[in-house]
This record gives C-alpha cells, structure tokens and sequence, in this order.
C-alpha cells in the first residue's frame, strides 16, 4: 500500500499553512543566524563537535503533520520543529557541554524538552538524545526587519554520533517501510543498540583515561622525574615545551651569534626510540652524556661560515651523530639519521661520508 495520497486540510490547518508561507523568510533568517552562534559559542569554549545540522521544514511535511493532527495547534507559533538543529557529538561528555552552550544561548521551554537519556528503561537499549525547544531572547539577537523571529520557537536536539547511527539504522530497519517487525529482529535490533552504547561509554572512558595520563605525565615532566616517563608522542611533546635543548642550541649560536629559528622537533621521536631511548630521561642522558661532543660537531660546521640563522633542529641533530659516531655506528648509521630526518636522498650519503671524515679529528672521538 502507498503511503502518498493527496492531503487534504481543514480550513484551520490551511491557515496554518499559509502562516508558514508567510513566515517562510524568518525560518530562513533563523536558519543562517542560529547555527553562526552557536559555532561561535562552540569556538570560545573550545567543543569540537562531528557535526551541526540544521533545516526547516518542507511545506509538504508540514502539510503532512497538519492533516494528522493539525487540531491540537493553535496556530504556527505552536509548532516548534519548523526549524530543527542537531548537534552530533564525538563523546557522550560532549552533549552536556553543548547542552550548556545552548542554555547559554537560548531561552529553553523546559515544560517541552526532553532527555530521553533520563527516560530510558534499565532494561532496554535504544535511542538516546536530548531536546530543547528554545527561543532566541531579544537581548541576544533582535532584528527589527523580522520581530516573529524572537516568538518563533525551533529544536535543538544534541546526540553522539553513535546515538546517532542507531537512530537512523533504526529509522530505516525499524518503522519506515511501514511493515511491522518481527520480535526476533526488534531483538537482534536492541542487543546492537547495547553494543553502540557500551562502544559510547567505552570511548569517553579512554578519552577521560588518557586525559588523566597525560596530565600525570605532564607533573612528572615538571617535576624533573624523568627516568619515570615512557617515551612516547605525548611525552616527548610535554618534553619539548622544557626547551630541553635551548642551551645546546645558545651555546652553538654563539659560535657566529647567530639567531636560532624554531622549527619542530617531534621528528627526533622515531630516531631517539632507534637510538636506544626508552624514558625521557633517556634523552636528557644523551644531552648531558653527548652535549660536548655535539658541540665540537656544530663548531666544525659554522665555524669557519659567516652563517647567523640556525635551526633549533642542529643541536639535537648533532647529538645523535655525536651518539652514532662515538657509538660505532659511522657512515651507514649518519646515512640513517638523515634519511628519518629529512627523507631518503642520495645526497644524504656525501653529507654523512663527510661528516664522518670531519669527526675523525674532533676530541670527543678521541677520548
């Protein structure tokens, strides 16, 4: 049976309509105002959301809604999802935060929204989301051309993303063919909406987890305990933010009283993991136990140049061939350090077979 027949209104619902005609320019105004604020709101308090969807209903759905139950609106004002926004979330901590923004935002009819979350069955799976029915108060926005705009309500409902899949697989599996459903698939349908809520759950626990893990290590870091912190990206992150090798790098520019420009430095990770580190303090070994020998290197370079620009990539870089030269790795293993810092090349090869040359006669290969 076709679910499209011609609808057919009452003459209080053609009024509704044509209300909704008339109103149609607010809805759009609405429409491009709404969703600019609250990413702007989202911007200042630093929430990144999946997404923020927004529109306004067709006349025919509309049309639609009124021929079922048009009798119980007094007028469009009454309606409240003509307009409609979704925020969807990565994390279910996140759908609080928006909830705030909006509160921030907007006046909230608390008589008509709904969390569905509090609703929920304690033995059942399903759908979860929060809805407000806002309106925008005249002290946030006003514009004089559309004063409907500040009567107009609209719905803001806040979801994960994974609430989000369930509803639509849901929609699309569940009621929408209009064919009634099986127990045995409505339950393989609950015990998957169980599987996306515990992987919810799941991921704003590690998400909380590894929040907590990097503030430990970041108190370790600045605490100088250092032969207790892994090395890993975070770490060596929090590591970096010490100018752990500021000192070398001054010591060198002084050479030429150069100027040190910054670049990143999170390429050193991989090489100081091959070289055999293990803990940050384990680098900070290597700047203690190899900084002389790296600047007998550095000296050899510039000194004898007019250079007044290095990077602050030369003093770990002459570290680890200062590491690799006193540590028998010689020309195969500066070839390698070159190669993970600035690609293979076959000019990488020269640099390394004359730097080796040039090191032979530096102290530190002597001692």
């Amino acid at each position: 049976m076709s679910n499209s027949h011609p609808i057919q209104l009452d003459p209080h619902g053609e009024a509704i309509l044509e209300q909704y005609r008339s109103l149609l320019p607010v809805f759009k105004k609405m429409e491009e105002v709404i969703p600019d604020r609250i990413r702007g709101f989202f911007d200042e308090a630093g929430i990144v959301v999946a997404a923020l969807e927004h529109r306004v209903k067709e006349e025919n759905s509309l049309a639609g809604k009124l021929e079922l139950k048009g009798a119980k609106y007094k007028d469009l004002f009454d309606i409240t999802d003509i307009l409609g926004l979704r925020v969807i979330t990565f994390y279910i901590d996140d759908v609080d935060k928006v909830a705030s923004v909006i509160e921030r935002l907007f006046e909230i009819d608390w008589e008509n929204s709904v969390d569905k979350r509090k609703l929920h069955e304690i033995d059942s799976f399903g759908y979860l989301s929060l809805h407000y029915v806002c309106r925008i108060p005249e002290s946030s926005y006003f514009d004089p051309e559309h004063p409907e705009l500040n009567r107009i309500r609209f719905e803001v409902q806040m979801r994960t993303i994974l609430q989000h899949a369930w509803a639509n697989m849901n929609h699309d599996t569940g009621y929408k063919s209009g064919v009634e459903v099986p127990r045995e698939y409505l339950r393989n349908l609950s015990r998957l909406a169980g599987v996306l809520e515990l992987a919810d759950e799941q991921f704003s626990r590690i998400r909380t987890e590894l929040t907590d893990y990097r503030r430990r290590v970041q108190a370790l870091v600045a605490s100088g305990k250092l032969g207790e912190v892994p090395l890993d990206g975070d770490t060596f992150r929090s590591y970096l933010e010490l100018n752990p090798f500021q000192a070398l790098n001054r010591k060198i520019a002084a050479v030429n009283q150069a100027e040190i420009q910054p670049v990143s430095l999170m390429n050193f990770l991989s090489v100081f993991k091959a070289m055999g580190c293990k803990t940050l303090g384990d680098v900070s070994n290597l700047i203690r136990d190899y900084g002389e020998a790296a600047y007998q290197i550095a000296c050899y370079q510039i000194g004898l140049t007019d250079l007044d620009i290095i990077s602050s990539s030369l003093g770990p870089q002459d570290l680890c061939i200062a590491f690799i030269l006193k540590n028998g790795g010689g020309r195969a293993g500066v070839r390698m350090l070159f190669d993970a810092l600035n690609g293979p090349s076959e000019s990488n090869e020269s640099i390394a077979e004359m730097l080796v040359e040039q090191a032979s006669d530096l102290p530190f290969m002597n001692q």
